[in-house]
């Protein structure tokens, strides 16, 4: 019996610790990395930036006034041919006469340059639609890196989250696992029924599953960090330099909103695409106008000649003209093209105004997640304190033989559960922050931290 009282005093200091929130052990030969770091190697490695950044250039590069036609065109050319001809000649009394074949010659080069002065404010608008496609293109980017920085931060979170949740039940495992081992000793004296013995096996065994099932979140979780970090290789241990859930419950609504209203980078876009529906009008609107081209160019030509009266003939100088022209009949489909414009115009005007009301929609469903989480973190909080009260008074009573095993088991997973509610709040909280900063536009400041 003496033995038996020393082991129910190691489960009761055991169950002092019960539920810590500390992560899993990491090895310690991996660096952990703070969300800084795992956000800058993104940055550097994810393919989906990297594919952005790269159409960024290629919009920046056809941002060029040349691309817009309001430079001219200049070519150079050359070329020569030659002809091995002779002459047979045919008269009206059947008489035939003619030269031997000879051979001619030419040889020429030529310099040119084309050039549209004006037609109809096309050249201009199509300059102006580069120039803001090329911002269009800045505006893709920034929002790849929006959505790059709240996914992976929503991950990273996640990760902790869920080592958390691990490192609870493990500890409910060995908790488990020691009260098995006193049950079975109390069972081999006779102090304990073969049903408290076989309930202590299935608590057992219960946690174990949730325990073994918690390790593929986790591992799952830790996929998804280095795919989003393009790692080399996924199933690389990954350690966290956070191990706690940071969350601020003193954001400003209006603050927030007011940001949104000028930094959401969706609102942004729209904008754009709504100017460059004037500007596709504009270009419509061009071919109403006349146009005018300017050319000119340089030109040497040599001939020879084997059997004529001159056996050379060079000829060089400049050339230029001019032409103007206007489209008088098309068959309706400047008109066609204009009402369209119109109607695509409207069109972007009436998706600015959807936008701004589903801008509105998000910022009332995040900010009213936003404070219901934290009221339910503040009761959580309050009943995990409860529930760890409560389990420290069922242990007390269980080393007394106060309380049944069934019971003190209601005790373990009421703290159990409180827990994981407890961290769910938090992890709710921290998405909330995560997806107002993005609705703002200031996710970006996440870099800096």
């Amino acid at each position: 019996m003496k033995q038996l009282y020393c082991l129910f005093i190691v489960l009761a200091l055991f169950a002092g610790n019960l539920f810590a929130q500390q992560p899993a052990q990491q090895s310690a030969e991996n660096a952990p990395l703070s969300l800084e770091d795992c956000l800058n190697i993104g940055l550097e490695r994810n393919f989906d930036l990297r594919i952005v950044r790269n159409e960024e250039i290629i919009a920046r590069n056809n941002a060029t006034r040349g691309n817009a036609g309001q430079l001219p065109s200049i070519a150079l050319n050359g070329g020569y041919s030659g002809n091995y001809f002779g002459n047979h000649y045919t008269l009206p009394n059947d008489s035939t006469s003619g030269t031997a074949a000879s051979y001619n010659g030419t040889l020429n080069a030529a310099i040119t340059a084309e050039w549209t002065l004006f037609n109809g404010f096309s050249i201009q608008s199509n300059y102006a639609r580069l120039q803001e496609l090329k911002a269009m293109g800045e505006l893709n980017t920034r929002m790849a890196l929006e959505d790059f920085v709240a996914n992976l931060s929503a991950e990273y979170y996640n990760y902790i989250k869920e080592q958390l949740s691990l490192a609870n039940l493990k500890a409910s495992l060995e908790f488990s696992q020691d009260r098995l081992y006193i049950v079975e000793a109390s069972y081999g004296i006779g102090a304990a029924s073969g049903l408290d013995y076989q309930q202590a096996q299935v608590d057992y065994n219960a946690d174990h599953s949730a325990y073994i099932t918690q390790l593929e979140v986790v591992a799952a979780s830790r996929f998804k960090l280095n795919q989003l970090m393009a790692l080399d290789s996924i199933e690389a241990p990954l350690a966290l330099a956070d191990t706690t859930i940071a969350i601020d419950t003193c954001i400003l609504r209006d603050y927030i909103w007011m940001a949104a209203q000028e930094n959401n980078a969706q609102l942004l876009v729209a904008y754009k695409n709504h100017r460059l529906s004037q500007l596709d009008l504009k270009q419509a609107q061009s071919r109403n106008y006349p146009y005018l081209k300017l050319n000119g160019g340089y030109q040497w030509r040599d001939n020879s000649f084997e059997n004529s009266t001159y056996l050379r003939q060079t000829q060089m100088g400049p050339q230029f003209g001019i032409t103007a022209g206007i489209t008088l009949f098309d068959g309706m489909n400047r008109r066609r093209e204009q009402q369209n414009a119109r109607i695509q115009m409207e069109n972007k005007q009436l998706q600015i105004e959807q936008f701004q009301l589903a801008l509105k929609t998000d910022m009332a469903n995040l900010w009213t997640a936003y404070t219901n989480n934290i009221k339910l973190y503040n009761i959580e909080r309050d009943n995990q304190v409860v529930a760890q009260i409560n389990f420290d008074i069922a242990m007390e009573r269980y080393r007394l033989r106060e309380l049944s095993g069934i019971e003190l088991r209601e005790a373990q997973l009421s703290l159990l559960e409180s827990e994981k509610r407890l961290l769910q709040a938090e992890y709710n909280i921290k998405l909330c922050e995560i997806s107002l900063l993005h609705l703002s536009g200031q996710i970006l400041d996440m870099l800096g931290e």
